[in-house]
């Protein structure tokens, strides 16, 4: 199981397939969640059983479904490794909002069930399917096109994306594992134009902005 807090994710939660468990609120929460059972507790009680720093007033406990791979025919992500959950929860609600239906992780990427990446989505893993597993021996087997991020390689601004195709991102200290790397049919590369050339790289949340955005909306 899971965790989910907040109203605004618990009442979106409502309304998809997930099987909720137990919601646990206080009576001021109650009044906005439309659940036939609800556990009422005091703020003190929320306040023990919270994952957060500065609680809501709601907290559910969920069943996590059976993991599945669905089949896309757009652009996909491909997440080698990624440690930080805020990053995972980012990318989540991005892809969310530039369309993207899937995420393939491998199996060291944090879970997308970890209390802070569920938080940081803002409710958007729910519209992403994410799936977990060994990425080198799921893209050897792949016929669709890959597409790796790297520091040396096109332009982002000049690739032409073709639907289907993978993207594929990196852990944040070493990028994308050289297993991996390996099986790219392509390497692109943001561009940087400042003048100063200390800063390395970007984040890999903000970078999937930027590449989502560039190829998403010249499609």
């Amino acid at each position: 199981m899971f965790v989910c807090e907040g109203n605004k994710i618990i009442k979106e939660l409502i309304k998809s397939d997930y099987n909720i468990e137990n919601i646990y609120c206080t009576q001021k929460s109650k009044e906005n969640i439309n659940f036939s059972d609800i556990n009422l507790v005091e703020e003190n009680e929320i306040r023990k059983i919270s994952f957060l720093t500065n609680p809501s007033d709601s907290l559910a406990v969920v069943r996590i479904p059976e993991s599945k791979l669905i089949q896309s025919k757009k652009i996909q992500l491909i997440l080698d490794d990624i440690q930080d959950p805020g990053n995972l929860g980012t990318i989540i609600r991005l892809c969310d909002w530039f369309g993207i239906e899937q995420i393939i992780c491998s199996n060291n990427t944090v879970d997308v069930y970890n209390p802070k990446v569920i938080q940081a989505s803002m409710a958007s893993f729910l519209r992403v399917n994410v799936f977990y597993t060994d990425l080198q021996e799921f893209l050897k087997k792949s016929k669709i096109p890959i597409v790796s991020t790297a520091m040396q390689g096109e332009s982002l601004y000049e690739f032409k994306v073709e639907e289907p195709c993978y993207i594929v991102l990196g852990n944040e200290g070493n990028g994308i594992s050289e297993d991996v790397f390996s099986l790219s049919n392509s390497k692109i590369t943001i561009p940087q134009f400042s003048n100063h050339q200390q800063t390395e790289s970007l984040n890999v949340a903000m970078a999937t902005s930027v590449i989502l955005s560039q190829l998403v909306g010249n499609q």
